[in-house]
């Protein structure tokens, strides 16, 4: 095996063609160099130098041993140049988690404000349900959540963030669209075109319905919020999704919202991350924009969505 002092101090003497600049190079003693290099050959069973008067040169073995330890310490100095960089936030790669809809219309404004300060960190998205981001998160696959709390870990530390408004919208057509405000006992049997199990929006939503002593009657469970839109607006049936996903709809009047008497429906959303980690420099500033933007804008649209 490979004693990379002992290759070091190879590469120094071969370097000076002297031990005694080898030894004030890596602050030692000579004596100390020409150990190394015979325990080196030692290990190796090859003779590395031969003297030349004064100077050392390298034998044809030590040559090509040379061309390698050359490659191996300037790869070295790259590998410190890269660290550099990334705690100087120049370069690196961040893996993130969220769900489809924070993707869509949360993240976008928070990747261009991170970005706009650090252009040299490139972010990998991951989407999927809170269930499947938060385990995400537990296989190493990623680094940092943004994500509602739909199982507790001890695991995972999940920092309060912000909260969305959850709203009830069915068809313009449907009987809900002409009222004012609707009980949510009035919700009983109609069919409901229901976000996937695993997200924070199922779980608040049947939630809801067991505080009123009943249960959803889901016609569809599905992640994709676009398919949920458009069945709703077919008339098959109400659905339940963050406020910003249905506003375009809403201002075209395909889609209609419903006030609900007494249910006020919030969503929390939190800054997921594995507890007990020590973040990456560009997950470290990622997590501080994210508490910035807590702190200036706790919930509604965020500026650029």
């Amino acid at each position: 095996m490979v004693n990379f002092n002992q290759l070091r101090a190879f590469w120094e003497v071969a370097r000076t063609s002297s031990f005694s600049r080898a030894a004030q190079s890596l602050f030692v003693t000579q004596p100390a160099v020409s150990a190394q290099i015979r325990a080196l050959e030692e290990n190796m069973g090859l003779k590395l130098f031969r003297k030349r008067g004064r100077q050392v040169v390298l034998t044809e073995a030590g040559s090509e041993l040379f061309q390698y330890a050359h490659r191996l310490f300037q790869l070295e100095r790259e590998i410190e140049g890269l660290v550099a960089q990334m705690h100087k936030l120049e370069r690196g790669v961040l893996k993130v988690a969220t769900t489809k809809t924070y993707a869509r219309y949360l993240m976008p404004s928070i990747i261009t404000r991170f970005h706009a300060a650090h252009p040299g960190i490139k972010i990998i998205l991951e989407e999927g349900s809170s269930l499947e981001m938060s385990r995400s998160l537990l296989d190493l696959r990623n680094e940092l959540g943004v994500l509602a709390r739909v199982e507790d870990t001890k695991r995972i530390q999940f920092i309060p963030f912000r909260s969305e408004r959850i709203v009830l919208f069915t068809s313009p057509q449907h009987p809900f669209a002409g009222r004012r405000a609707v009980p949510f006992a009035d919700l009983d049997g109609q069919p409901v075109i229901m976000k996937e199990k695993g997200s924070g929006t199922h779980a608040l939503v049947t939630e809801c319905f067991a505080r009123h002593g009943m249960l959803p009657n889901v016609l569809v469970e599905t992640s994709n919020v676009e398919f949920i839109k458009d069945m709703v607006s077919k008339g098959e049936g109400i659905s339940f999704l963050v406020e910003q996903a249905v506003q375009e709809e809403i201002k075209r009047g395909v889609l209609s919202l419903v006030d609900l008497l007494d249910e006020e429906m919030e969503l929390p959303v939190f800054i997921a991350i594995r507890e007990g980690d020590t973040l990456s420099p560009s997950a470290r500033a990622f997590l501080d924009i994210l508490l910035r933007i807590k702190q200036e804008k706790p919930s509604g649209p965020l500026p650029g969505s």
